[in-house]
């Protein structure tokens, strides 16, 4: 019987079959080896566009926060020019009522004026008629309506603070001023610029000639300071 032996491999077998499995090992550590790199990379691959799409978020909120910005700038622009005007006609507004309550008599008048004084003229006993030189209600009236056209913004007689709807009536040698009676001689003050308030009294041809032609006592003064109450406080 025979034996029969096998072949050793050769030596170029060997070598062969010693790089194969190099190789093999080789191929397989580098592709083990890149699975582990993209599982190690792969999550700050996500975290950096995470990171992207977080910064390019807050780039379009802050453009729309400086739009919502800028829009509110303007709107707070337009309330001040607004306010800047409404203040200036508010300020017309308080004025323009301060003046009305002085008119009305509801606030007491204080400041600068003239003082004027109506007496009767001297007795004439030629003269049967007294009323051709005692003072009447129409020369109260004249001087009364020239000093509201020129400017006064207060006017009493006698002390007595004339309102918007006073009346006057004259019962022989008195005046009666909304049922109250006063004997002449009458001084009607005013407050109000004297320079233009005596300016327009004695006009060529005005209400001083008027009343001088009338034989009524004139006299005109100007004065520093007059002071009339309201017409709610009590009038001496």
């Amino acid at each position: 019987m025979s034996n029969k032996y096998m072949k050793p491999p050769s030596r170029k077998q060997l070598v062969i079959l010693i790089v194969c499995i190099v190789t093999g090992f080789i191929i397989g550590y580098s592709y083990n080896l890149s699975k582990d790199n993209m599982k190690v990379t792969s999550p700050y691959i996500d975290q950096e566009e995470s990171y992207r799409e977080e910064l390019i978020g807050q780039q379009e909120r802050n453009k729309e926060l400086m739009e919502e910005l800028n829009s509110l700038q303007n709107k707070i622009r337009d309330y001040e020019k607004t306010f800047a005007s409404n203040e200036d006609q508010y300020e017309n507004l308080v004025q323009e009522a301060e003046r009305l309550r002085l008119i009305l008599g509801e606030i007491p008048a204080v400041g600068q004026g003239v003082k004027i004084t109506l007496d009767d003229g001297e007795y004439d006993p030629n003269n049967t008629n007294p009323n051709d030189y005692i003072v009447h209600e129409s020369h109260i009236f004249k001087v009364i309506n020239e000093l509201k056209i020129s400017g006064a913004e207060a006017i009493s007689i006698n002390g007595k603070r004339l309102e918007t709807n006073s009346y006057i009536n004259c019962t022989g040698p008195v005046i009666s001023i909304d049922g109250e009676q006063f004997p002449a001689p009458f001084t009607i003050e005013a407050v109000g610029n004297p320079e233009s308030l005596i300016a327009s009294l004695k006009i060529v041809g005005g209400v001083f000639d008027q009343l001088i032609n009338d034989q009524i006592v004139v006299t005109i003064e100007q004065s520093g300071q007059v002071v009339m109450p309201s017409v709610n406080d009590k009038q001496s």
